[in-house]
Formats: C-alpha cells, sequence, structure tokens
C-alpha cells in the first residue's frame, strides 16, 4: 500500500502562484509515477501533470503547459506542482495520484492510489 498526504492548497488571487506537494509513504519502491489531478464541481477528475519516480520524465495537460512545475524529490518521497499564472479555471480541489505501472499517465483509472486532495481557490 502507498499513502498520500497532499498540503499547500489554498486561496490566492489570479496571476498568483501557489506550490502543492504530495508526500509518499509506505510502499513507495513500487511506485512507477505520480501524477496531479484536478476536479472543479460539477466537472470530471482531468489531469494536470506526472513526473515518472525514476527518470524525472515530465508530462503536462495543455491548459497548465508553461504554467506549472512537477518535480519530485526522491529522498523525502515527495512530488511538487509549482503553479504559476493562476488563473479563476485554475480552481477545483487537486488530488496526487500514484500508479505503480507504466501506462497512460492522463488517464486517473491507471492510478492504484490517491490522496485526500486538497482546494485551490482562484480568486479574479
Amino acid at each position: 500500500q502507498v499513502q498520500l498526504v497532499e498540503s499547500g492548497g489554498g486561496l490566492v488571487q489570479a496571476g498568483g502562484s501557489l506550490n502543492l506537494s504530495c508526500a509518499a509513504s509506505g510502499r513507495t519502491f513500487s511506485i512507477y509515477n505520480m501524477g496531479w489531478f484536478r476536479q472543479a464541481p460539477g466537472k470530471e477528475r482531468e489531469f494536470v501533470a506526472a513526473v515518472i519516480w525514476s527518470g524525472g520524465s515530465t508530462y503536462y495537460a495543455d491548459s497548465v503547459k508553461g504554467r506549472f512545475t512537477i518535480f519530485r524529490d526522491n529522498a523525502k518521497n515527495t512530488v511538487y506542482v509549482q503553479m504559476n499564472s493562476l488563473k479563476p479555471e485554475d480552481t477545483a480541489v487537486y488530488y496526487c495520484a500514484a500508479a505503480r505501472f507504466r501506462s497512460i499517465v492522463a488517464i486517473p483509472g491507471n492510478y492504484g492510489y490517491w490522496g485526500q486532495g486538497t482546494q485551490v481557490t482562484v480568486s479574479s
């Protein structure tokens, strides 16, 4: 089992920045990649970014490319997403997820472990 705990959400004005973190514990050696997803009220959960645990390759949704940066600290078993130039449409609950096997990183169903989520609200 892998446990994930997110932190760093909050309220920020448009154009501002936030840094989310996700600490993994348990069988972290089994993680292949970690990702961030978000879900706004009334909408489906959507992919934000992902990083391959070993090697560090990164992937981004077009909507956040150039504004968000995902990176990991293997020693701390923690993955981060630095979010800059935030927009009101970025408002959502952000979830961290971990996958054990190589698969399409943008599909939520490919992740077996999820955090509890952290709220990000961007005011206009």
